[in-house]
């Protein structure tokens, strides 16, 4: 177990970053967002929740816009929506809640504006695929390659070495305290278990998180539901508290670093974690897909930032405050078995398997989809053969490393990880945000078009004309402030999409 003065010493580092710069970039650049697109997050929250159902074609070799999209899912819903959630609640009291809420929302837009960009300048990769993502448009777009490295280089070491060394530690701290497994019999269940699927490949990753993130999801949620039947007379009270507390106007049984400070910034930086708003890591999903415009993989990525944190984190939440099992006693290391505590405390200790199951696939749903994109940034890199094979070998080995460590150095490092690459992003989205902004009125302009004739006529380069039933990019006409480049918004390719949209 590493503790004593290094995780001390990280922990105060990473608490002076997150109170003073991150929360003023994070929370500006959702604002900022959110006012030029007019609030898009709101304004077409029915066209993301559409395009999520009816997006499971195939892609031809590809990789549809459902399995960019589950992809995406795969690490947004896994342990920041339990432990992290639970971290928040403890350090910050239920108004952490309310302050990841508000993250949420806003970051509804920057999700958006990074897929948006991602599909822009996403690259065609000689499988057949798309590749793209915040190294690719920092490149493209902001014409720094310094920046872009930057970037990826960090990508890679936050998806390879950090992500799953939290995940791996908290599916070891819940089969610990409910099971009674030893940590290293974990990691070596988990590490062996990833070693299968991430030497597969992405589609591999793609095939398995299409089934096990939804599903997982689906489970908790279904879990999640139960306890509030049962405990839904406390619902006007969980409201009450998390409200109340977030404006420091009620005493509460958590929050021990310290009033509505603590509270928005660890709701603030573990609902960053939870849902990835900003931090570059699912735009690296999102230019993966099949998708006849780039505004509808952005919408479909903003509605993973509302399923993650509006239905799955408040879901977590809830469990924990009206279970009884959260007071002043409650330390941060207590995180990752709070909420399997709060279910099996209030619908039965039976269920202590079922939710060390479900968290299991969980993390290890969010270990492959980080590999996918850690994977992606050494194709930017342009990393021979044996430097994939070190990544692979990098996500098995920290897999099982994760598992024995002490859940607050690997916290911490997630959280020193996550912050390099975030400002790194958000300084490319801010700079590029003209080109989602064009993007955004074109698709709108089409859409426009589209519920007054019942169809959309676009002209490619060559002359001829289609007929469409959804909005088609064609850069040379959509507004954009240059030339995306290289071929993957071409005639030919463009039309192999709309054919997987229609």
């Amino acid at each position: 177990m590493i503790t004593g003065p290094l995780t001390g010493t990280l922990a105060g580092m990473s608490d002076w970053l997150y109170t003073w710069i991150m929360l003023a970039v994070l929370t500006g650049t959702g604002i900022y967002l959110t006012l030029r697109s007019k609030g898009l997050q709101f304004r077409h929250f029915v066209h993301m929740a559409r395009y999520v159902l009816n997006s499971r074609q195939g892609a031809h070799g590809g990789i549809s816009s459902f399995q960019a999209f589950a992809i995406g899912m795969a690490t947004r819903i896994g342990i920041g929506n339990i432990t992290g959630v639970a971290l928040a609640i403890i350090l910050g009291g239920p108004g952490a809640l309310f302050w990841m809420w508000m993250v949420a929302l806003l970051g509804m837009s920057t999700a958006f504006a990074e897929a948006t960009l991602a599909q822009l300048f996403k690259r065609r990769h000689p499988d057949g695929t798309f590749r793209g993502g915040p190294a690719t448009y920092i490149l493209r777009g902001l014409k720094s390659r310094p920046l872009a490295t930057a970037f990826a280089v960090s990508m890679v070491f936050s998806m390879t070495v950090a992500m799953p060394m939290v995940q791996s530690n908290t599916i070891a701290g819940v089969l610990a305290n409910s099971q009674g497994v030893e940590p290293w019999v974990t990691g070596l269940i988990v590490a062996g278990l990833t070693a299968v699927v991430v030497f597969g490949g992405v589609r591999g990753v793609a095939r398995a998180t299409e089934i096990i993130a939804p599903a997982m999801a689906l489970v908790y949620l279904v879990t999640a539901l139960a306890v509030i039947v049962v405990n839904v007379q406390a619902l006007p009270t969980f409201f009450s508290d998390v409200f109340l507390s977030a404006v420091g106007l009620r005493q509460t049984v958590a929050g021990t670093a310290g009033g509505v400070v603590a509270a928005l910034i660890n709701g603030m930086r573990r609902g960053l974690f939870s849902n990835e708003a900003g931090m570059g890591t699912n735009p690296n999903a999102a230019a993966t897909a099949t998708v006849a415009h780039p505004v509808q993989q952005g919408l479909i990525q903003s509605f993973g930032v509302f399923v993650d944190t509006m239905l799955v984190s408040s879901a977590t939440g809830f469990i924990i405050l009206t279970s009884g099992v959260l007071d002043l006693t409650t330390t941060p290391d207590a995180s990752g078995y709070l909420t399997t505590q709060a279910i099996t405390d209030t619908l039965g200790s039976w269920m202590a398997w079922p939710v060390a199951i479900m968290i299991f696939f969980l993390g290890f749903s969010s270990i492959l989809g980080a590999y996918a994109y850690g994977e992606a940034n050494l194709v930017f890199l342009k990393a021979g053969k044996g430097v994939h094979m070190m990544a692979r070998a990098s996500q098995v080995i920290f897999s099982f490393v994760g598992a024995v460590l002490a859940l607050t150095f690997v916290w911490v490092l997630m959280d020193l990880a996550m912050f390099v690459v975030t400002i790194l992003n958000l300084f490319g989205v801010l700079s590029l945000s003209g080109w989602v902004i064009a993007a955004l009125k074109d698709y709108e302009r089409q859409l426009a078009t589209i519920k007054e004739r019942g169809y959309v006529s676009v002209v490619g380069s060559d002359g001829s004309e289609g007929r469409y039933l959804t909005p088609v990019f064609v850069p040379e006409q959509a507004g954009l402030p240059g030339d995306v480049g290289g071929d993957a918004w071409s005639d030919a390719a463009a039309s192999a999409q709309v054919a997987e949209a229609q």
